[in-house]
């Protein structure tokens, strides 16, 4: 942040309509979870929320203080990581959480143990993906795992997992084997759940074109979609049977959301049938045209 004026415009976004309103859904959605799903049938999600139910069921302790306790360093690690503006709206999401797990009368919903896992998971991640929408987390491994990404080299996801398959371990040896796998589903539901909140339809995705009609494939993007384009030179041709015939061309990389880029797709396919084309997921864009096009 460069500047106080900068950073106490951005505090107070913290209090914004949309920020609190998302909030207060996401905090709903998580409630509706812990106390109409998964408590009441011991079943166990991964992550903060996993550890504190685990606590709940060992100790009979109430869900939300070892949840709070547990959030809380990873908030001043928030803090130092990400700055102050992140930590105030995780701080403000937490004591909505706290709250709500007192007040909200949430009566159980089922005893069916795939709809508990299904519909547990599904809460949780418009929970956690909500929250983070509004500029915060209710769960401080994602903080965790950025900051030793950084000390020690391996990615979030990495780490992340290897917390929740220490967490899934010790459920199954103090719950059993099949809550433990329950909480697996429970958590991948939550995750994909929570990714599509979080992304939604402008998750971006990367497409590649090779083709001897480049020039009509740029146009194509440039001009009926109006989309940015990167060239790389290469060539075409190395297959098996004629590995010494090759041709010069430019690889097209473009970069669009997922509902973009089926019909891309199918717009080059139609003029040009033989083009070769595949998709990436990308996880993080910076900078350049499509990244300010995406800000929210």
């Amino acid at each position: 942040m460069s500047g106080h004026h900068s950073s106490t415009f951005e505090f107070s976004n913290v209090f914004s309509f949309k920020s609190i309103f998302l909030k207060l859904i996401g905090v709903a959605c998580a409630v509706v979870a812990i106390k109409g799903f998964m408590i009441p049938n011991h079943f166990l999600d991964g992550g903060l929320l996993g550890i504190s139910i685990l606590i709940h069921e060992i100790y009979y302790i109430d869900v939300w203080i070892p949840l709070i306790l547990l959030n809380l360093p990873f908030v001043y690690i928030g803090y130092k990581k990400m700055g102050k503006n992140f930590a105030a709206h995780t701080l403000v999401a937490l004591v909505f959480l706290g709250i709500a797990l007192n007040v909200l009368p949430i009566p159980e919903i089922t005893k069916d143990h795939f709809l508990v896992a299904a519909f547990g998971g599904v809460f949780v991640g418009l929970g956690i993906g909500l929250v983070i929408r509004s500029g915060g987390v209710i769960d401080g491994l994602e903080v965790i795992a950025e900051y030793t990404n950084d000390k020690f080299g391996l990615s979030a996801a990495e780490i992340i997992m290897a917390i929740n398959t220490t967490i899934f371990l010790i459920i199954a040896f103090f719950l059993g084997l099949e809550k433990a796998m329950y909480s697996i589903l429970t958590f991948f539901t939550a995750l994909r759940v929570s990714d599509y909140v979080v992304d939604g339809f402008e998750k971006l995705i990367s497409l590649t074109i090779i083709s001897p009609n480049d020039q009509l494939v740029k146009e194509i993007i440039v001009n009926e979609f109006n989309k940015p384009i990167s060239v790389y030179r290469g060539e075409r041709g190395n297959l098996p049977g004629s590995f010494n015939e090759n041709k010069d061309c430019d690889i097209i990389v473009t970069v669009v959301t997922r509902l973009e880029v089926h019909k891309i797709k199918k717009a080059i396919a139609a003029k040009d049938p033989k083009a070769f084309m595949y998709v990436q997921n990308i996880n993080e864009v910076k900078g350049g045209i499509v990244s300010r096009q995406n800000a929210h």
